[in-house]
């Protein structure tokens, strides 16, 4: 009986001990905590939060502390004295221009009106006078606004803007939001409030090249800061987050809501009583001074790096004062080559007369020169990048690139006679006419790119499909909401208006042998420490393949050949190809043509005193202007100059595809010799000619049926590629040095057949 209760306590002693042991466990983990739920028992106690809490706001204290002690009010910032952002040229060296001519003027505090202190702190830091250099709860309350989606909204006192212009620059990051915050404290306890004000406005930017209020108060309203009333205070006061933006030239109606907005916190502060604002009155504001540095055809350089920019990121504010230094990828001597030879057309040429030239390697997008007009201070539209003109005939490349992508032959043969009639079963049938009004029997491909007849194209658009050749206009470059382009039969005779650079784009696709670039001018940004902040975009997309892009230059090549309606435009010893262009009135005139390394294309256009397109009147002693007369006279004078130097690359070899697709064969009609008795079938229809695809396929009647040429008049030289078809003394054909429209003056045609001329 005693061994089994010694038995009994011995086991006792063993569970004790274990459970102790399973206590001691628990304590040295602290968890599962006992007494509580299954889920609380995982939990933290409010001691240990409270714990861990104090101790990481000791570490926050401790390294505010340190950074406190060891941070040190540096030498004023460079960006103090806003550095202007200088644009170079391709080189890096040369400059182009400057976004900013700084305009300065200190003054001390109490040469600046008191209505302009006032209204700057009551909308930039209602409690500038007590903080400390930070408003904690301003800072608290931007935060939550942000965290709510709604608008944007920045915590910093007007003495944290003041460090972030005249010590540290602007600053987004964390670390130099802190760094900012500490300094604010540390010259808020340093230097007097009215010192940091003073400063404050003096440095501020305002807009118009204008930093600090004396400068701002000349450049909007010409009077001194002293001067500023109510009303003009409180407009400066409002623009200040974003002058460029809200500038009452730019944005009237913003800048109005901003001038009410900081009335009424003025109100609100104690600086104005209601009586005050509502006798204020919203002011009248001096034009811009317009930036010499835009001045002459360089302005058009300037707008459009400037443009581009804007594009991709960069803001107005930082444009002017950030000091970067912008690398464009213009070529001097290109860029000089393109005003000499916009420069060399004839002197009596009309006022309302626009050229346009825009020049682009093919292979990157990189723009080599750019004409956009005489002045950017006269007229602030670019005549290469922005305004638009109907491409005309243009557009027949986008035709032949679309007949080669479908594999058909360059030497396939198409009738084109002097009128065509397409059936239009919504209305009235349409109408297509060659413009000298002559017609034309298997003509190839080539020649009939070479001479630009219009109602061949029509019957080749017929069989390729209008809205194919659409697409491939729009495959190749232009965008898709070009101004006319459509999918109607006659959009090959180009009815639609693109721009240069949209036409540089697409021609720079088949110069590049399929690949698409875009165009740009800024080939770098780097900012005053020379970090890169920005590079131009020099991908490329394959849209076509080579072969096709490579049969159609060697299709498009026949235009500047003998005969061809480009000839004069031909480069001695370096080979080119491309397409002229002359619309409906004439309207406008273009010549696009490239040579692998370099696309070019110039437009010429006419606008009409209410800004209407207007008909191209004739100068320089020609009954017409076409694309191949002046417009392709620029085109070569300039090209000639660029390309001086540079090396002389051939296009593709193309007998291996020529090989591989031939034309559709074609039926020899009988011939018959006047001299024989009694000529046979057998005896004509059994003979080869020489060359089979340049004979007529079927005895189509034409205008002249007793000439079986496809040309009405010999030509000066026979060739054996495409002929020149009528001459200069005759005046139908537009693409001649002295062509003009026959049966009247220019103008608009009735006729939508009539579109397309040469």
């Amino acid at each position: 009986m005693a061994r089994k209760t010694r038995s009994a306590g011995g086991q006792a002693r063993k569970q004790a001990q274990r459970s102790q042991g399973a206590r001691k466990k628990r304590r040295g983990s602290g968890y599962p905590r006992a007494g509580m739920g299954p889920i609380r028992r995982w939990l933290p106690s409010w001691r240990v939060v409270l714990a861990t809490f104090l101790a990481f706001v000791t570490l926050g204290i401790g390294g505010l502390v340190g950074l406190y002690v060891t941070t040190e009010i540096p030498e004023a910032d460079e960006f103090a004295l806003a550095q202007r952002t200088t644009v170079y040229y391709t080189d890096g060296e040369t400059e182009l221009g400057a976004f900013s001519e700084l305009n300065r003027s200190s003054v001390p505090l109490d040469q600046i009106s008191t209505d302009l202190q006032h209204a700057v702190i009551a909308s930039e830091d209602a409690s500038f006078y007590e903080n400390a250099g930070i408003d904690l709860r301003g800072i608290a309350r931007a935060l939550w606004n942000n965290i709510q989606g709604k608008p944007l909204q920045g915590g910093s006192t007007l003495t944290q803007q003041y460090v972030e212009r005249y010590y540290i620059g602007t600053t987004t990051s964390l670390p130099g939001k802190v760094k900012e915050a500490i300094l604010a404290i540390k010259i808020d306890r340093e230097q007097s409030k009215d010192e940091v004000l003073e400063n404050y406005l003096n440095t501020i930017y305002f807009g118009r090249g204008a930093y600090g209020v004396e400068a701002a108060a000349q450049a909007y309203f010409g009077v001194s800061a002293a001067e500023l009333d109510l009303g003009q205070s409180a407009m400066l006061a409002g623009i200040i987050p974003a002058p460029s933006a809200w500038d009452p030239s730019v944005n009237p109606d913003r800048a109005e809501q901003r001038f009410d907005r900081v009335l009424a916190l003025m109100v609100e502060e104690g600086w104005i009583t209601q009586a005050d604002a509502d006798s204020a009155s919203f002011p009248s504001v001096l034009e811009p001074d317009n930036d010499n540095a835009f001045a002459g055809t360089n302005g058009y350089l300037m707008d459009a790096a400037r443009a581009e920019l804007l594009a991709n990121g960069f803001s107005e504010q930082e444009l002017a004062t950030a000091g970067y230094k912008i690398i464009t990828t213009i070529n001097p001597q290109m860029q000089q080559a393109a005003v000499d030879a916009v420069a060399g057309l004839p002197e009596d040429r009309p006022e309302n007369n626009h050229v346009g030239l825009l020049s682009v390697d093919p292979r990157n997008g990189e723009i080599y020169a750019m004409y956009g007009g005489p002045d950017y201070l006269e007229r602030q539209r670019n005549s290469a990048t922005q305004d638009r003109a109907q491409g005309g005939s243009t557009f027949k490349a986008f035709g032949v690139v679309e007949a080669m992508d479908q594999g058909m032959s360059p030497e396939e043969t198409f009738d084109s006679p002097a009128q065509y009639t397409v059936d239009n079963p919504g209305g009235e049938d349409i109408v297509f006419n060659n413009v000298d009004q002559r017609s034309y029997a298997d003509v190839p491909l080539t020649e009939l790119t070479a001479r630009s007849l219009n109602t061949g194209f029509i019957e080749l658009n017929e069989e390729l499909g209008p809205h194919n050749t659409m697409e491939m206009a729009i495959k190749l470059g232009l965008p898709e909401g070009t101004p006319g382009l459509d999918a109607g039969v006659g959009n090959v005779l180009g009815s639609a208006s693109p721009t240069g650079a949209e036409m540089a784009r697409a021609f720079g696709t088949l110069a590049n042998e399929g690949e698409r670039v875009t165009p740009h001018i800024v080939r770098e940004v780097l900012d005053r420490d020379g970090n890169r902040l920005y590079t131009g975009d020099t991908s490329s997309e394959r849209v076509i393949s080579a072969e096709t892009a490579q049969l159609s230059t060697y299709v498009l090549s026949h235009t500047l050949q003998p005969g061809g309606t480009g000839a004069d435009a031909a480069l001695p010893g370096r080979p080119a190809a491309g397409k002229t262009g002359t619309s409906s009135g004439p309207m406008s005139a273009w010549f696009a043509a490239y040579v692998p390394q370099m696309v070019t294309v110039v437009d010429m256009y006419a606008i009409a005193d209410d800004g209407s397109e207007a008909v191209l009147e004739p100068f320089g002693g020609l009954y017409q202007i076409a694309g191949g007369n002046l417009p392709a006279q620029v085109w070569h004078d300039y090209m000639v100059a660029a390309t001086e130097g540079m090396e002389v690359i051939e296009f593709p070899d193309v007998t291996s595809l020529l090989a591989d697709r031939k034309p559709t064969p074609t039926y020899e009609p009988p011939t018959y010799e006047p001299t024989t008795e009694e000529p046979t079938e057998e005896e004509t229809t059994e003979e080869p000619t020489e060359e089979p695809t340049e004979e007529p396929t079927t005895p189509e009647p034409t205008e002249e049926p007793t000439t079986p040429e496809p040309t009405e008049e010999p030509t000066e030289e026979p060739t054996e590629g495409p002929t020149e078809g009528p001459t200069e003394t005759t005046p139908e054909d537009p693409e001649n040095n002295n062509a003009g429209r026959s049966g009247g003056p220019p103008g608009r045609p009735d006729n939508p057949g009539d579109r397309g001329n040469r």
